[in-house]
C-alpha cells in the first residue's frame, strides 16, 4: 500500500533512450511531469519550448527509427498557445 504513495512523490522525469517516466512509465512528457513544467515556466513560456525543443531533439537522436512528427506532436502538441 506504501508503493502508490511512494510513486506519486517520485519526480516524473524521463529515461533514455525511450524517453519514458521513471515514475510512471508513461511517454515523458507525461500528465504529472507537464502539470510540473507548466508551473516552472509560467513566466516563461518560450523557455519551456525551447527546453521541450532540445528534449525532443534528444529523444530525435536516440530513436533514429522513431516517427519524428508522432514524437513532435507529443513533446511539444499539448503546450497552450501564446496569446
Amino acid at each position: 500500500m506504501t508503493r502508490p504513495l511512494l510513486s506519486r512523490r517520485r519526480p516524473h522525469v524521463h529515461t533514455r533512450p525511450l524517453f519514458l517516466c521513471r515514475a510512471c512509465g508513461a511517454k515523458w512528457p507525461c500528465q504529472p511531469a507537464r502539470l510540473v513544467l507548466l508551473a516552472m515556466y509560467q513566466d516563461d513560456r518560450q523557455g519551456l519550448r525551447l527546453y521541450l525543443a532540445r528534449k525532443l531533439l534528444t529523444a530525435l537522436a536516440d530513436q533514429p527509427r522513431g516517427d519524428a512528427v508522432t514524437l513532435a506532436v507529443h513533446f511539444l502538441g499539448w503546450l497552450p498557445e501564446e496569446n
